[in-house]
């Protein structure tokens, strides 16, 4: 087993991770067939730029840049929450199906808040 760290080694990533496959796994299996082609895309897109955001600023080996990108990924997760709502609200998802959804944008966020400190810090405070 190799010593080397990779994004996929960042706890912000996995919350992203678990985001993702819930969107791709629970969340477009459930939305109407006439919803697949228009919600399910930007949800998808919306989700996988989550994870992509993490793991372009992990490879760009510097911190402000790198917290740049964490910040989309953030950005990402809101939209996501933002798709879900619509989603409860036209009917097309359920409340439970939203609300742990929502539980998993919150974690992701948090933790996405807490890699950018951390990059934030190492950068020397300057956002």
């Amino acid at each position: 087993m190799s010593d080397f760290r990779t994004f996929e080694d960042l706890e912000a990533w996995k919350a992203c991770r678990d985001l993702r496959l819930f969107v791709a796994k629970r969340v477009v299996p459930s939305l109407p067939k006439d919803e697949r082609f228009r919600m399910a895309d930007q949800l998808l897109r919306s989700s996988r730029s989550t994870t992509a955001n993490v793991a372009e600023g992990y490879g760009r080996f510097h911190y402000r840049e790198s917290a740049k990108f964490v910040r989309n990924s953030r950005g990402s997760c809101y939209e996501v929450l933002d798709h879900l709502i619509a989603g409860k609200d036209e009917a097309l998802i359920s409340d439970e199906l939203e609300a742990e959804g929502r539980g998993l944008v919150e974690n992701s966020v948090k933790l996405l808040n807490g890699y950018v400190r951390y990059l934030e810090k190492r950068a020397g405070g300057n956002p």
